[in-house]
């Protein structure tokens, strides 16, 4: 059931809306309905209370000799009257007291009866309901009628007048029923509402949300480039609040790679003044051998504290991206290789073209092919899109690594000892400059063993990197 739900914040707070504007329409049309027929039944019971004292007062003015022959002339099937000398037989089994006294005391009230002058009244609930309506209760109602709510409570009405000369007046009729609740103008104007407030609702929905969204996406881009432009500071009091919070974020942890760019580049420059003392001095030393040591050691420091640098600096600086053929980058770099004599190859591949800075990307893919030929003996690059990602394998034919070291050799210095020794070249930085750059484009960088033997570097990129 949960795999039908929305699973972002707009769809689910429409969603509950939505629900919400069900459950109360729904609820409303019920009471409408339920309210509608109480209207009715009220309205129809004032009207037969009114008419009963109309004919009563007619026929108490008609004399004894003509009573039986109007009586006669105004009873018809739903409004029946009778003439009588005796009080008529009533249906007690379920009458309620609040609607007889109602009736009896408007009675009495129109027609001046006195005390010894009692009207009979019986009023019988609709069948089925036992006495209670779901929406009234037990208690009298009022409904703009005076003592006539409880007319909404019933249906079958009988009444019985003594009339002054000891006859009795009987009457009998049915109160009308609701009707139909349900129109096409009742089903139109619901529908309207319906509309209005949805259309309101998703308006002030989407209003809310998309500030978060735009957060969202800021997060996403200050992950890969932390000169990404700020966000802008709208929306409600919280999220104006939110904004300005991520961007003293964004503007802190840009100082934070600034000043360590600036450290390390003074670090260099001091470290380099004694080292071009030590070589100086070195060059004066009379043992060859040794002067040739000390002079690869002087070099090999100087190498790494350049090194050093450069990967600071390429973690701070953010290159223009543009739309590139990601096919036609890789093969520039197989053929540059290829070119020097290296053993590199690449599988023919269709235009792919993404955006991303292609300068520190072809870093990336050339310090990979560099390894596949330095440690795996040479190196055989495909590349391959899906509709999401763009896929880059290189594989060589060296030992590989082991499964445990998979991780940590694309941490910044880390060499894998006996299979990567610092006599073949490098200092560790090579895999740790091209996952920066690989994760700074919202990719990846997967290193795994060949079931053949040789190590596979596996690069995917997002088709349209952000």
């Amino acid at each position: 059931m949960s795999g039908f739900l929305p699973k972002g914040l707009f769809g689910q707070t429409l969603l509950a809306l939505l629900v919400g504007l069900v459950i109360s329409h729904a609820a409303g049309s019920w009471i409408y309905t339920m309210d509608r027929e109480q209207a009715v039944r009220a309205v129809g019971g004032f009207a037969a209370a009114q008419r009963i004292t109309n004919l009563a007062r007619l026929v108490e003015e008609t004399p004894r000799e003509s009573r039986e022959r109007i009586v006669a002339a105004l009873s018809d099937q739903t409004f029946r009257i009778a003439l009588s000398a005796q009080p008529p037989a009533m249906n007690p089994g379920d009458d309620d007291a609040p609607v007889v006294d109602a009736i009896r005391d408007f009675l009495v009230d129109q027609l001046s009866l006195g005390p010894a002058q009692q009207a009979r009244v019986s009023a019988s609930w609709p069948a089925g309901s036992g006495g209670w309506h779901p929406m009234m209760g037990r208690g009298p109602m009022m409904h703009g009628f005076g003592a006539f709510g409880p007319f909404g409570r019933f249906r079958d009405l009988q009444v019985a007048v003594p009339l002054s000369d000891g006859q009795w007046l009987s009457f009998a009729t049915a109160l009308p029923q609701g009707g139909p609740a349900v129109s096409r103008q009742f089903l139109l104007s619901m529908g309207l509402m319906a509309v209005i407030i949805l259309a309101i609702s998703i308006w002030v929905v989407r209003r809310v949300t998309a500030p978060l969204a735009s957060l969202s996406t800021a997060a996403e881009k200050l992950g890969n480039d932390l000169n990404a432009p700020p966000l802008p500071e709208t929306g409600t009091v919280e999220m104006r609040q939110a904004s300005r919070a991520f961007n003293t974020m964004q503007a802190r942890l840009r100082s934070l790679v600034e000043n360590r760019t600036r450290m390390l580049a003074a670090i260099s420059h001091d470290l380099r003044t004694p080292l071009t003392l030590l070589r100086l001095r070195a060059e004066h030393v009379e043992d060859i051998p040794e002067r040739e040591k000390m002079l690869a050691n002087i070099a090999e420091m100087d190498s790494m504290i350049a090194a050093t640098l450069e990967f600071a600096r390429d973690e701070s600086m953010a290159e223009p991206r543009r739309r590139t053929d990601l096919a036609a980058l890789l093969a520039s770099v197989v053929d540059d290789m290829a070119d020097t004599g290296l053993p590199v190859a690449m599988a023919p591949a269709q235009p792919i073209v993404c955006e991303c800075q292609p300068t520190t990307l072809k870093r990336a893919l050339t310090n990979l092919i560099d390894n596949a030929v330095k440690y795996g003996k040479r190196a055989h690059a495909t590349i391959r899109s899906t509709p999401h990602e763009v896929e880059i394998t290189i594989d060589d034919e060296g030992p590989g690594i082991p499964e445990d070291e998979l991780a940590r050799v694309l941490q910044p210095f880390y060499r894998v000892e006996g299979s990567r020794s610092r006599e073949t070249g490098g200092i560790g930085l090579g895999l740790a400059i091209a996952t920066s750059i690989i994760q700074a484009h919202g990719g990846m960088l997967i290193l795994s063993n060949r079931p053949d033997g040789g190590l596979r570097a596996r690069v995917t990129l997002p088709v349209q990197a952000k």
